[in-house]
């Protein structure tokens, strides 16, 4: 089976909620879009969301890796390559992991299709479902507790909580969450790079008691050293994310001794799916957890995640709650979301249909 013919186009999603992090308010999220289709009618689609202050791409960028001009080389290459060909896109398109991962995922899902088989499957799939966390952006106490129990109510039983801005209102919005929710969720916190080592240190100290799942990316993004020179129990709850890019960084955090207990695996920092499988690797050979996480994406890149991270015993978190807000999309379907728990559907491929 032969690619025939690769179309991209790029959607604005707008956002049914708002939300704000460290350095930016977001109310609407552009996505880039692959589909490409074989000789016998078969199609895959991609999908990408680039983060210019973590992998400084823009959404121009992906667009312009994304044209025909760079793509063009695919047209005629069978199928049956797949490795070869996720390999060649890793050599062209080294510095815009969000178009790789749209042409990445776009190969896996029509790859899979032509086996007849979901995506996880063709990678193993070790486990059935996992509870994913949603997210609070970085509000006052009052709006977080409204919508930590909007979301109660809605099923999930995870939060992450944006913080970041200043270490005390922090603590606090913490502490009043947890007293107005009790034990029935779990909280795990988003510092987006907002700490240095003494405010993370303070940080830990002081909630404690308050019973945080994880921390993702205190310190900033290259501060590998610090990490590395943390205290053991709290190097165990830090999830990297910003200092996470690649497999090589992967290699890097694990290297004696270990900067981090955790590894969060963006399709849209390393790349597609094809190089988050090596990430997930180095963390199953080195006792490192895994949580995969996103940015604002499409359904189809979501889908993508949830198939990998289901293919991987080392998978402990997840935080696939990038569609959930989105206005409208491209695709439905995909995987299945009860009561916070999200799976993988049995239909060939990421298993989305275009609306």
């Amino acid at each position: 089976m032969k690619i025939k013919e690769i179309k991209v186009w790029k959607e604005n999603l707008a956002l049914t909620r708002p939300y704000a992090i460290a350095f930016k308010t977001v109310t609407s999220v552009e996505n880039c879009f692959v589909e490409i289709t074989a000789d016998k009618g078969l199609t895959g689609i991609g999908s990408g969301n680039p983060s210019k202050q973590v992998v400084g791409e823009s959404i121009e960028d992906t667009m312009a890796a994304l044209q025909m001009e760079n793509i063009e080389w695919l047209v005629g290459r069978d199928l049956s390559e797949l490795q070869q060909l996720c390999f060649e896109i890793n050599l062209k398109m080294e510095k815009t992991p969000a178009a790789r991962a749209a042409l990445d995922v776009a190969l896996h899902d029509l790859f899979t299709k032509s086996l007849g088989i979901p995506l996880a499957k063709y990678f193993g799939q070790k486990i059935k479902s996992l509870p994913t966390s949603i997210t609070i952006g970085i509000k006052n106490v009052a709006e977080s507790i409204e919508e930590a129990n909007e979301y109660y109510g809605r099923g999930f039983k995870i939060l992450k909580v944006k913080l970041g801005k200043k270490l005390e209102e922090d603590i606090e919005l913490l502490t009043k969450l947890r007293e107005a929710m009790g034990n029935k969720m779990l909280i795990r916190i988003d510092a987006n790079q907002g700490y240095d080592t003494a405010m993370l240190k303070s940080f830990f100290e002081k909630t404690k008691a308050l019973d945080i799942e994880l921390i993702e990316q205190p310190l900033p993004a290259k501060a590998v050293t610090a990490m590395k020179a943390l205290p053991d129990e709290i190097k165990e709850k830090i999830a990297a994310d910003e200092s996470l890019l690649s497999p090589k960084d992967a290699f890097q955090l694990v290297s004696a001794p270990a900067a981090c207990g955790i590894f969060n695996i963006k399709l849209m920092k390393c790349g597609g799916v094809s190089k988050a499988k090596e990430i997930a690797t180095i963390a199953e050979n080195s006792g490192t957890a895994l949580m995969w996480g996103c940015n604002d994406e499409s359904i189809v890149s979501i889908t993508a995640a949830l198939h990998a991270a289901l293919s991987s015993l080392a998978t402990k978190y997840i935080d696939l709650d990038g569609s959930l807000d989105l206005a409208k999309d491209v695709v439905e379907g995909g995987f299945v979301l009860t009561d916070g728990m999200m799976s993988v559907t049995e239909k060939a491929g990421l298993g989305v249909t275009r609306i």
